[in-house]
């Protein structure tokens, strides 16, 4: 397993000679007595020789133990320490406990963000243009949330009661402050573009508002119905609802954006695409719907629903948007990719006579390795700004000429993942700096990982568990083993559980990274937890908390932490 604390070399060293202090007496003075007691009728010369050496052992060990207290800063009596170093239950109230991020997980959920200030989005009552490392953002202190979406020019959440709120200059030039605006919706997710917000609800209704305050009270009102029969009454603030064709029992469970679209994908598997902004009708092909454009449309809003038919025979499993294009992946593990491919985001030839593909293709994976030995399947998909990322399960089967006796890793499964697109910033992760990346090169940080599992007594492959993926910078949290003999009975403060491991890497121009460092990074990085204040000593990796129960105002609550990338900022989450 890996390890998320650097020690203080000091309190081993002290720990490791404790046995001396403790039997100090017993050892030295014990065989001093019995040489006495036996020699006592016969004195000798020998006898002065005896007791000098003893003398310079005794002095020696006092020095010595006095050192070892000297190094440890002499803050706390080293006789008190425990007599064993396994990790113990996490105290909340603990200042010097040793996951810190775990304790403050425990201790009081919240929100951390980082990166670009310019716009009043990272800390709105900061007068930073920069926030170097992770800090966390006070408004939502003690809040879990159900989502969160952030861009350089603008902040979204849903709370835990199902509202929407909104800060950022984007959203207000007067007043930076977070604030609720589409509320009483029950809404689970949303999707930010260049200039409207998509929000789900938990009933399947899809809301687009514009981003900006002003629009949304002085645009176009809704009538909404009311618990008063033939009572209708007129919403406080302008949006409008996304209607795809949908079946009997079929509602939109997923939705992902980009900068003009959003994809909404349904429990039955299907896909539909709309228009998400204001200004900028879709025109790289990324609605999926080939030939469509702002002049081809058909009659009704700019913004009305479309199916992506040519998905129809596959059941999509998941969805992801860049900038301007899309991914689907089915349920049985086949990617498909369409919309801008000027950087090769969708892994196939970059054509300069047409940059994009307006109709779903099935992206082969299966070319990235030997047909005849391994069998690849998709496991899942992510994508941002100008890139596509994916990975991959391998299973090694049996070649042609082959016999089972001569294989030794038949049917052993790897897991591999790959990225295309935009590198100029070394968003691909794989430690070149490339402007155009149009076949998928394997990060080699995040593949062919593995560790034993004391369960299965055998080793498995560390999969990737949720990536986020902002314009130029990536963070990745590893699904590695938080705790082999957890129960689902235990909350974290009294189990033994490890956080995820999670990576950065790509641009750090407004240090969206977290490492307190303007450098850029090409392969994937740790980053060290915040310090809990200014006389927190020693360094804590940072790890995402796995799912546990943590307070929320006196309350029991199940949570875990989520990572978010956007335009040039990153947070860190509480969620439900």
């Amino acid at each position: 397993m890996l390890k998320s604390q650097i020690r203080r070399p000091a309190t081993h060293s002290v720990l490791a000679f404790r046995p001396l202090r403790n039997s100090a007496a017993q050892s030295l003075n014990a065989p001093w007595s019995r040489f006495a007691s036996s020699q006592s009728q016969k004195p000798g010369p020998s006898s002065h020789w005896i007791r000098n050496s003893l003398g310079f052992a005794v002095t020696g060990t006092a020095v010595f133990l006095g050192y070892s207290y000297m190094t440890d800063g002499g803050k706390e009596d080293w006789t008190s320490r425990p007599e064993v170093t396994k990790r113990q239950p996490v105290d909340a109230n603990d200042l010097q406990a040793q996951f810190i991020q775990e304790k403050r997980s425990l201790k009081s959920p919240g929100v951390y963000t980082w990166g670009s200030n310019v716009y009043r989005v990272v800390d709105p009552g900061s007068k930073d243009t920069d926030i170097k490392t992770p800090r966390r953002f006070k408004y939502f202190d003690g809040q879990v949330l159900r989502d969160l979406k952030i861009e350089e020019k603008c902040g979204a959440a849903i709370t835990e009661n199902g509202d929407l709120v909104q800060w950022g200059q984007a959203f207000s030039e007067s007043d930076f402050k977070p604030t609720a605006t589409l509320t009483g919706k029950n809404l689970i997710s949303l999707a930010l573009s260049e200039s409207r917000i998509i929000a789900l609800s938990s009933d399947g209704t899809i809301y687009s508002l514009p981003t900006s305050k002003d629009e949304q009270s002085s645009g176009p009102k809704l009538t909404e119905s009311s618990w008063v029969p033939f009572w209708p009454n007129r919403s406080n603030l302008s949006y409008r609802v996304l209607n795809p064709s949908l079946k009997l029992g079929e509602k939109v469970t997923t939705i992902s954006g980009g900068l003009e679209h959003v994809l909404l994908l349904t429990n039955s598997g299907r896909v539909f695409s709309a228009a998400s902004s204001t200004e900028n009708y879709p025109s790289l092909g990324q609605l999926g719907v080939e030939g469509l454009t702002w002049s081809t449309r058909p009659k009704g809003p700019a913004d009305a629903c479309h199916e992506v038919t040519a998905l129809a025979g596959s059941k999509i499993a998941q969805i992801a948007c860049g900038d301007y294009h899309s991914l689907a992946l089915s349920k049985d593990g086949l990617m498909f990719g369409f919309g801008d491919n000027s950087f090769g985001q969708l892994g196939v030839d970059f054509e300069p006579e047409r940059s994009f593909k307006d109709a779903p293709f099935l992206m082969k994976v299966q070319k990235l390795y030997s047909r005849n030995l391994y069998l690849p399947k998709v496991t899942s998909i992510a994508a941002g700004g100008a890139n596509t990322f994916f990975s991959v399960d391998v299973k090694r089967i049996l070649g042609y000429e082959e016999e089972a006796v001569n294989v030794h890793d038949l049917g052993k499964v790897t897991t591999d993942t790959w990225s295309c697109g935009r590198g100029i910033w070394g968003t691909l992760g794989n430690g070149r700096w490339v402007h155009l990346q149009d076949s998928p090169t394997k990060v080699k940080a995040l593949s062919g990982v593995s560790e034993y599992d004391e369960k299965t007594k055998q080793m498995t492959p560390i999969r990737i568990r949720a990536m986020s993926v902002g314009t130029t910078h990536v963070s990745a949290i590893l699904d590695n083993k938080t705790n082999v003999s957890r129960t689902t009975k235990e909350s974290l403060d009294q189990s033994k559980d490890w956080g995820y491991d999670v990576l950065f890497w790509g641009g750090n121009e407004h240090f969206q990274l977290g490492t307190g460092k303007r450098s850029n990074q090409s392969k994937p990085t740790h980053i060290n937890a915040p310090p809990q204040n200014k006389k927190t000593q020693g360094e804590a990796r940072l790890q995402i908390m796995p799912r546990h129960k943590g307070k929320v105002n006196k309350r029991n609550v199940s949570m875990e932490q989520r990572v978010e990338c956007g335009r040039h900022v990153s947070a860190i989450y509480s969620a439900v």
